[in-house]
């Protein structure tokens, strides 16, 4: 599905067409010339984000967004550092990453501040500087304003008519009628035709990117390798698995302008050498896109091959036994999963982040296991920070830390560890309050708690995350007709939350109503 919608941002947003012409090296801003204000362009983007929140093909998945997030936030910090990231668009812009369970290699803008990015593009990067320029890349086009300028440069078709288009292309995706989708592609088409100038946006988008993650830490030769790779595919006659490739196409002097911007003496771009956990999680994302059975054994066939230690690097071998585990898990053979996670661990023992992956992974098999009380499990944990009832003291928890901990205290149904599940939870939540599954989880933990007023609150705030204000209106509705608890204690902390209840029904019913309006 998402493939079929990103086609048709493709038609009807066509941020990237052949790049021509020679580019100086000191290219001038094009300037803002939108018509659109931010405003405007975001709710565009809450509109066709809540549609993609509710596709099928939509993932959460704590440890890889815990990976994009650690580049995706340097980026940010670069772009608000240059002054690329405007204080206004900073503060009006959603700046979220929306995964998507697709094997093909895409990643794609949207207006106000949304980024799509598939799992098959995670499974082909060769390196985290890799990412990094994609991420880049299509971060610069939301920074510079190339979607609402391209909008405001159609004189023929509202903002609004185009958002029709993409969520129409989203609809017909489900329906056996395909002549819908044609009929949006025709209409994308005419617009098409209208956009003439986005060849510059995208050597800005180039330059720019280039910019930031150099800025942020990453190492230039990353945007070099990508485009290399990119070339590569081209040279096969794309089949189809790189609408990335399509929607943003190379030329020589593209390249040859990445090339140019690398360091006097730079190596010439050669196949980068992954790291132990990028290529850990490139195999997780291949995993999660690609869960049929097959590929499964597929994953523990491979880790069994007796030549797998000679024939690849410790980081490729510690790929295999990662997927092999994680495939294993999502077979429901824990013991298979426990012996790959067991030789995994010998590679990665002097490799802290990779070793904080394998925990997490470690414990993901126990409690798909349903052992949380196993002693391997309590010791992941106690590496983690997470002993049940404990405070995390010095350690920072991470996200997949709060999930994995809150997973652990619904398990095993203690006051204390739900206690400090819910705190934890809470702190977490004050910092990324739109983190639909930190509320959703934060709800489990309340309704183990008989806080029933509070969970129904956390589911609510779940569907607002996710721009579902219809759905979060229904908890709170649902909230407000449950019958008052009694008891002195209890009818206090129940008025404080009925209060919050109110008002927060108030404030959402106010959002669904914004959203249902059209523009003048």
């Amino acid at each position: 599905m998402i493939t079929l919608f990103f086609a048709a941002i493709c038609l009807t947003l066509p941020i990237a067409l052949n790049a021509q012409g020679a580019i100086a090296n000191a290219l001038p801003l094009l300037g803002d010339s939108s018509d659109m204000s931010a405003s405007a362009e975001r709710r565009l983007g809450d509109r066709i984000a809540s549609e993609l929140y509710r596709d099928p093909d939509f993932i959460d998945d704590p440890v890889l967004t815990d990976y994009v997030q650690g580049i995706w936030q340097p980026l940010l910090a670069s772009a608000r550092a240059r002054g690329d990231l405007t204080p206004e668009l900073d503060e009006r812009f959603a700046w979220r990453i929306i995964l998507g369970r697709d094997r093909s290699v895409n990643a794609f803008a949207l207006p106000g501040g949304y980024f799509g990015l598939h799992l098959g593009l995670l499974a082909v990067v060769s390196s985290r500087d890799e990412l990094a320029s994609v991420l880049g890349h299509e971060l610069s086009h939301v920074t510079q304003r190339h979607i609402s300028r391209l909008i405001s440069k159609s004189n023929q078709q509202t903002p609004w008519m185009i958002g029709a288009m993409v969520l129409g292309a989203l609809a017909a995706n489900k329906s056996p009628d395909a002549g819908n989708a044609l009929i949006v592609g025709g209409q994308a088409l005419s617009v098409q035709g209208q956009l003439n100038f986005s060849r510059d946006m995208e050597r800005e988008a180039d330059r720019i990117g280039f910019g930031l993650m150099t800025q942020a830490g990453f190492e230039a030769q990353g945007f070099v390798s990508m485009f290399d790779k990119l070339q590569q595919a081209a040279r096969l006659n794309d089949s189809g698995a790189y609408p990335y490739l399509r929607s943003h196409p190379l030329t020589t002097e593209r390249i040859a302008d990445m090339q140019s911007r690398l360091p006097l003496g730079a190596p010439q771009a050669a196949a980068a050498s992954p790291g132990m956990t990028h290529a850990m999680l490139t195999a997780r994302a291949r995993v999660l896109s690609n869960p049929g059975v097959d590929a499964l054994r597929g994953w523990l066939a491979q880790a069994d091959d007796a030549g797998l230690a000679k024939s690849r690097a410790a980081a490729q071998q510690a790929g295999s036994l990662y997927g092999a585990a994680m495939a294993a898990m999502q077979l429901r053979d824990a013991a298979q999963a426990r012996k790959q996670w067991a030789r995994l661990q010998n590679l990665v023992a002097d490799d802290p982040e990779a070793l904080r992956q394998l925990r997490w992974l470690g414990l993901e098999i126990e409690l798909a296991a349903g052992d949380r009380s196993r002693p391997q499990a309590q010791a992941l944990a106690a590496g983690l920070g997470l002993e049940a009832g404990k405070p995390a003291m010095a350690t920072v928890l991470r996200r997949p830390d709060l999930m994995l901990q809150a997973r652990m205290a619904l398990q095993g149904g203690q006051a204390q560890a739900l206690d400090q599940a819910a705190q934890d939870l809470q702190g977490w939540l004050l910092g990324q309050p739109q983190d639909a599954m930190a509320w959703q989880w934060l709800a489990s933990v309340y309704a183990a708690k008989k806080q029933d007023l509070r969970a129904l609150r956390a589911e609510a705030e779940a569907r607002v995350a996710q721009l579902d204000y219809a759905g979060a209106l229904d908890r709170l509705k649902a909230a407000q007709d449950r019958p008052r608890a009694a008891g002195a204690v209890n009818a206090s902390a129940d008025h404080i939350d009925a209060s919050i209840i109110d008002t927060r029904r108030r404030q959402i019913e106010a959002l669904l109503k914004e959203q249902a309006q059209e523009p003048s």
